[in-house]
């Protein structure tokens, strides 16, 4: 792993309050020393190394150790790769301690609470490792977009989920937020495959369509949320996402870093080893 990095995604893809998102290539590497047949070998080698701190950290929460856990919050325009980043990273480990949850319209009862009503109830629990596909930032992303919300209630909501995530970050939860940077160029051409390739015909919405007409003041909608939240308990990471195979190695190297610092340890043994050794071999 450490010949992979030239600079660790947690400090080349940090986020600030001046971050400039068409500063940013999409097609860019950054800190990546290597092609995409070497990010292949480099996710491949890094399923192990993430699925063991995964597996430390689940096992040490249900035996008095880490009460924990970990979010990665997706957010990206369509067919930026989340869908990806949850198969590809997330889905190597053992899916008994992961949450994974997309957050889609709200319904009549969510829209009857505070927007984080509905983010608080999917919150992961101890030792989990929590996958928000879309999050609490649609509702400052769409809302300001679509004019869903006014501009005062879209400004208190950035307050509320600055708060709120330090609320997160206090009580144990470690928060890595992604926002997968695809360029409009890119989004069209995966939108044409969805559309030349009967088998991903079903992936494709033509309200997708209606989105991209709005490319830029989503562009603008992300950069102000990113400006606007990323903290140092809950920073953000723009990954450029036009190459899919570094988006899907920088996600995972975030992962293993975040899982990585809080120390997972196995748990000691609540018995005698070699007792229950003996025991076993007398049956």
């Amino acid at each position: 792993m450490a010949k992979t990095w030239t600079t660790p995604p947690a400090v080349s893809l940090r986020a600030d309050d001046a971050v400039d998102l068409a500063a940013i290539d999409p097609s860019s590497t950054p800190g990546f020393a290597g092609d995409k047949q070497y990010a292949a070998q480099s996710l491949e080698s890094g399923r192990d190394t993430l699925g063991d701190l995964q597996e430390r950290f689940f096992a040490s929460s249900r035996h008095g150790g880490d009460k924990g856990s970990v979010l990665l919050v997706l957010q990206g325009m369509d067919t930026a790769g989340k869908g990806g980043i949850v198969r590809h990273v997330v889905g190597a480990v053992d899916p008994q301690g992961v949450a994974h949850h997309a957050f889609k319209t709200p319904t009549e009862e969510e829209l009857a609470h505070d927007f984080l009503w509905r983010v608080r109830r999917e919150l992961p629990g101890p030792g989990m490792i929590g996958v928000f596909d879309r999050s609490h930032y649609e509702d400052v992303l769409i809302g300001k977009v679509r004019r869903l919300a006014s501009p005062e209630e879209v400004e208190g909501r950035y307050d509320d989920i600055v708060e709120f995530e330090r609320e997160l970050a206090e009580a144990g939860t470690t928060v890595v937020k992604v926002m997968l940077h695809i360029s409009s160029d890119e989004q069209k051409s995966r939108l044409r495959e969805r559309l030349d390739r009967p088998e991903k015909n079903w992936k494709y919405n033509p309200g997708d369509l209606d989105e991209r007409l709005l490319w830029d003041d989503y562009q603008e909608a992300y950069q102000t949320a990113i400006r606007r939240t990323s903290t140092d308990s809950a920073p953000w990471y723009v990954v450029p996402a036009d190459r899919k195979w570094y988006a899907r190695v920088a996600v995972q190297r975030l992962l293993i870093d975040a899982l990585a610092a809080r120390r997972p340890e196995w748990p000691s043994a609540e018995f005698d080893v070699e007792l229950e050794k003996t025991r076993l071999s007398s049956t």
